[in-house]
């Protein structure tokens, strides 16, 4: 009998330990379930604990949507609501203000702001919402509008992205999140999501708003319609850009969560699935400095282990989580500092909490201070941003 031989590792890790990048070809041979997947982790922990040693970084955050009203259907989506459905929802000035006042009570340094696109509501009202709350809490990071939002702004508006981020930024807007990625081959996006905006305009906004001096994320939502074509081919775009423009920080694959969406047939990614693709982003992804292991979708104990796996921060707190619990999560809504301090010793790394910017926070009784990373001399440089708290 003749057996198959295992696909071999050998050439990537020389690649990887020599620091060369990857190819396309090479980096969608990882996908094959035959390729160990505790050696393709040892080859993304070497590269994570190049950048960063045994830090784990976290933060303490809160989540804020205004409104879960949405013109678009994704299939992927259990957030949205139409307008005269019962769950359909929009938060008034002073529910928007008493969420920012609870952030700064709690101790958090970031609002992450994301919502439906809901046609009753002129861009105004979204501009107000970083307006109100960047003039209340200044010292709140309001990291706020995916692509899809700033797209439709645009389309409200018929302004240009760079007005429409220049105003925004004006406003208080301080980086942009990763989200409506999903996946930015066409084969796929045309299926999930084919009215809202589309990868030529995801990639346009995210370099525009580079171009700005704004810093955004970007993510990958797997474990659908996709293979590990459409995967691979995500992965590259990302890489591409971030050589032109060096403007993303933080990359985060996304684990599909079926329930009360139209894919609910779907299983939804098991734990080796997460950690394989953990793995495989940090090792194409080396322009990236972070890649964020988001509990809130993984599950505890998959991002606690994919701090092995490639991954160095296991994102915050999370207060107020709503779009993935819709779909099912059954992770708990937030989790204290403790929690996660105590999940980031138990895998082996020191946790530093950091602000969105990835500057180190201390804190001192009521008052936290933002520094830069500490550099080369080992000297801790100067204090960026202050902020106090009743936490």
């Amino acid at each position: 009998m003749i057996r198959a031989v295992p696909p071999s590792l050998d050439p990537v890790r020389e690649k990887v330990e020599a620091g060369e990048r990857l190819t396309a070809a090479e980096a969608e041979s990882l996908w094959d379930p035959a390729i160990d997947l505790h050696e393709l982790g040892e080859l993304a922990n070497l590269v994570r604990e190049r950048k960063h040693g045994d830090v784990a970084y976290y933060n303490i955050n809160t989540h804020l949507n205004p409104t879960n009203v949405c013109v678009y259907r994704c299939t992927f989506c259990a957030f949205r609501a139409d307008l005269r459905e019962a769950r359909g929802y929009a938060m008034s000035d002073e529910q928007i203000l008493a969420r920012g006042q609870e952030a700064v009570d709690t101790g958090s340094t970031e609002m992450h702001i994301v919502g439906g696109l809901h046609h009753q509501k002129d861009y105004d009202w979204y501009l107000n919402i970083v307006r109100l709350l960047h003039d209340a809490y200044p010292s709140l990071h309001l990291k706020a509008w995916t692509p899809v939002e700033i797209n439709w702004f645009c389309h409200l508006t018929k302004r240009s992205i760079r007005d429409i981020l220049v105003e925004m930024k004006d406003a208080g807007l301080g980086s942009l999140p990763g989200g409506g990625a999903e996946i930015f081959h066409p084969e796929v996006r045309d299926k999930i999501c084919e009215h809202k905006a589309d990868t030529k305009e995801w990639f346009a906004i995210h370099r525009t708003a580079h171009e700005l001096g704004l810093r955004s994320n970007a993510t990958m939502l797997y474990g659908h319609i996709e293979n590990a074509f459409h995967r691979t081919h995500h992965l590259l775009r990302l890489r591409e850009l971030q050589d032109e423009t060096g403007g993303f920080q933080t990359f985060i694959p996304l684990a599909f969560h079926p329930e009360n969406t139209r894919l609910s047939h779907i299983s939804k990614p098991s734990p080796a699935m997460s950690l394989r693709t953990m793995a495989i982003s940090r090792l194409v992804l080396d322009n990236f400095d972070h890649m964020k292991a988001y509990w809130i979708m993984l599950g505890i104990g998959t991002a606690q282990a994919a701090l092995a796996y490639g991954a160095d921060d296991l994102d915050g707190t999370v207060r107020h989580e709503l779009i993935y619990h819709d779909a099912g999560a059954t992770t708990p809504e937030i989790l204290s500092v403790e929690d996660i301090t105590r999940l980031i010793r138990e895998a082996g790394r020191e946790p530093i909490e950091r602000d969105t910017l990835y500057h180190r926070v201390v804190r001192e009784g009521t008052t936290w201070r933002a520094e830069e990373p500490t550099g080369g001399s080992g000297q801790p440089a100067r204090a960026t941003r202050m902020g106090a708290t009743n936490r």
